[in-house]
């Protein structure tokens, strides 16, 4: 009974930690006896459980992309909206999750943990992953931010109250925490990687430096002792030791909706190739709400794919899409045959069924035609609020494979057996069959015009490319973007949906022969109980526009709230928040504001 006594002591103060001061600034409510957590493995491990409350949910890990530059949104961010968001109104500063961790660092350290230094370590490990990836999110949300080693105790003002530390002191000591994690953590495998492996570790290792190196060479930063060539090294390094030692590999088997999609779609994560994930169970009734979010019009934003990004999906022999002649005014059937696989599994594409039934996109939800479907499951019975029993995958082997061959790429040591390891295997996986082998050497200047007009080298675009398409709706988007200096990109509007032959007619979408729209611009109906009707008609909202070789595109407005990226580059971080910079004020302390916020 003494056991059960203690484990539910640990409970509380793990749910006390989690739920209480979100503020460094407060103090601790809750003092416990440390003998119940330090001094066993099963108190540290149940502590350490505590920490994945941090990562991603069923109900938050599948729409962290919502704000980018390849999809059309029925409703803008605030951040990007013009005159929406400043320091007056962001309210994002928030520290209890590093303060639960760091108690459980400190507490490690002290003499109530009694357990031997390897299993004390290996929860250490943990507990340091944990820290850095919350130093991840603050590093590419705010840029500098102070650095907190150690809990804050409530006397301690000027640690409390310091001014923040240079992006060398937060990248080297998030570093040190991931080589920590690396070489401590026990477990090189998870039964259904919903638990932290060395792998995880290098991994993460591998997107914080490669975010923190293209940050400081894209953004010209002067000043950091830390170049962003060594940064690069890095990346690749942590890369490497994942892909040389893990046994991890891509999921090649074609399963259940194909070896891509499967890897979102399946209740039991694929642990080939994933390396962490936030995971469904129906025997515990744990859901999400994937469904609900790309499926229904109350819930979700009509996330969905704009043309100029599905554009660049690779015909299946390898070649561009846009090298073809008249790929502007295709259709929609014609536009997905022989293309890259993951398009077909990423939107509903030819062969899509709901329910069993051929089924297009929903126009009464999906905003461009491209509908997507990457996350959700095909039966119309998981689309009402929290029903979705798959998975979510967090980490996977293909990142890593991206971030080796960006890092590589940006060193200038990408080789030829490098892209066919990494580049051309994502591909092959998704069916293509030419430019698998070596590096490419002609830049697509379809690819370079509409996105990256900066970039010449053929294959840093390539990589670009694959990465995009690889990692769509996986929230990776908009710190690419904001990594790259590309921020740019999410001011373009209206966005821009697919090929329309004809306007008042029925319309075979997915080439079946059975007519299954009807696009209208004078409010008529179509006589085919089976054409669902869409109104075309309006400048906010869906409309069509003339293409200038025959036929129509479809193109979406938002209306009020229209995408901006101001010209002075802001939007690169978020504001601290005016009021923190207040309370370090009355406090007698000073916390500097992000560039052009004030």
């Amino acid at each position: 009974m003494k056991k059960i006594s203690n484990i539910r002591t640990i409970l509380l103060l793990c749910a006390t930690l989690l739920l209480g001061s979100c503020d460094l600034t407060e103090t601790m409510q809750v003092e416990a006896d440390k003998a119940m957590i330090f001094g066993s493995e099963s108190g540290l491990r149940l502590y350490a459980y505590s920490f994945y409350r941090a990562l991603p949910t069923l109900s938050t890990g599948y729409n962290q992309d919502e704000m980018c530059d390849i999809a059309a949104v029925r409703q803008t961010d605030v951040f990007v909206q013009q005159n929406a968001y400043n320091a007056e109104t962001a309210t994002s500063w928030s520290w209890g999750t590093l303060r639960n961790i760091n108690y459980f660092i400190d507490g490690c350290h002290s003499k109530e943990c009694t357990v031997d230094a390897a299993t004390r370590d290996n929860y250490l490990g943990i507990a340091r992953w944990f820290r850095a990836w919350f130093y991840y999110n603050k590093l590419t949300q705010y840029g500098e931010v102070p650095w907190f080693g150690s809990e804050i105790q409530s006397y301690q003002y000027d640690i409390m109250y310091k001014e923040r530390d240079s992006r060398d002191v937060i990248i080297r000591n998030m570093i040190e925490d991931l080589d920590f994690a690396y070489e401590h953590i026990q477990a090189t495998s998870s039964v259904n990687s919903s638990t932290l492996t060395k792998w995880a570790a290098a991994a993460l290792k591998s997107r914080v430096c490669l975010f923190e190196a293209a940050f400081r060479r894209y953004h010209k930063l002067t000043g950091p002792e830390i170049t962003a060539e060594e940064l690069y090294a890095q990346a690749a390094g942590a890369a490497k030791l994942v892909m040389d030692n893990s046994g991890l590999s891509l999921n090649m088997a074609t399963g259940t909706k194909g070896a891509y999609r499967d890897l979102f779609y399946l209740e039991t994560p694929i642990t080939s190739e994933i390396i962490l994930a936030v995971c469904a169970n129906s025997a515990s009734g744990i859901y999400g709400t994937q469904n609900y979010w790309y499926n229904s019009l109350s819930y979700g934003k009509g996330w969905s794919l704009v043309r100029p990004f599905v554009n660049t999906y690779l015909n299946l022999d390898g070649t561009p899409f846009t090298s073809g002649t008249g790929y502007e005014t295709k259709s929609f059937a014609a536009e997905m045959k022989d293309r890259d696989l993951r398009l077909a599994q990423t939107v509903r594409g030819l062969d899509f069924k709901r329910d069993g039934k051929a089924t297009v996109a929903d126009m009464t939800v999906c905003l461009t035609g491209y509908h997507v479907i990457k996350y959700s499951l095909d039966d119309t019975k998981y689309d009402n609020n929290e029903k979705n029993n798959n998975s979510i995958p967090l980490l996977r082997y293909a990142e890593v494979l991206l971030n080796y061959a960006e890092a590589q790429a940006e060193l200038g040591k990408l080789t030829d057996t490098d892209w066919n390891n990494t580049i051309g295997a994502l591909r092959r996986r998704a069916g293509i069959t030419g430019g698998t082998e070596k590096l490419p050497t002609t830049a697509d200047t379809y690819l370079q015009q509409t996105f990256y007009p900066d970039v010449a080298d053929p294959v840093l675009l390539e990589i670009r490319r694959e990465r995009a398409i690889e990692l769509v709706a996986e929230g990776m988007r908009f710190n690419d973007l904001r990594r790259w200096k590309c921020g740019e990109l999410i001011e373009q509007l209206p966005w821009t949906g697919m090929h329309i032959t004809a306007l008042n007619t029925d319309i075979d979408l997915n080439g079946d022969g059975t007519p299954d729209c009807y696009f209208t611009d004078n409010g008529t109906q179509s006589s085919n109980k089976d054409c669902k009707t869409v109104n075309v008609k309006n400048e906010t909202g869906l409309y069509v526009t003339t293409a200038p070789a025959g036929g129509y595109d479809l193109q979406y407005n938002p209306g009020m709230g229209n995408r901006i990226w101001y010209s002075d580059d802001r939007q690169y971080l978020y504001p601290i928040p005016a009021q923190v910079i207040r309370d370090y004020e009355s406090a007698g302390y000073k916390l500097s504001q992000n560039p052009n916020w004030n």
